[in-house]
């Protein structure tokens, strides 16, 4: 399975404060999960062959091979706070749960 978030900041917060606690807080927190295969943040820097801005300032995906496993790490205490951290700073954020598909 993997996990995809878009999301903006809220109004007032800064993209460098935001990507220095992602880097020294909220990206270690989640990768040290064991139901966590890999877990990246992108900021988006444009659409292509577009003009304008993006929908959304980042880009989350995190790969999880057992949903089951992710729900009992995402009840844990560092989970909680990170996710709370998270939601201080992320404006209505859209998850979305993704399947790869087999097309050969």
């Amino acid at each position: 399975m993997r996990i995809i978030a878009l999301f903006n900041l809220k109004p007032g917060i800064d993209a460098a404060d935001f990507e220095d606690w992602a880097k020294a807080r909220n990206l270690p927190v989640v990768r040290a999960q064991p139901s966590i295969e890999e877990f990246q943040l992108y900021r988006t820097t444009g659409l292509m062959r577009a003009d304008g801005a993006p929908p959304y300032a980042y880009v989350q995906v995190i790969d999880v091979p057992d949903m089951e496993g992710y729900d009992k790490d995402a009840a844990s205490e560092a989970m909680q706070a990170v996710q709370d951290e998270f939601g201080e700073r992320a404006e209505a954020p859209v998850f979305m749960l993704t399947e790869a598909l087999s097309l050969v």
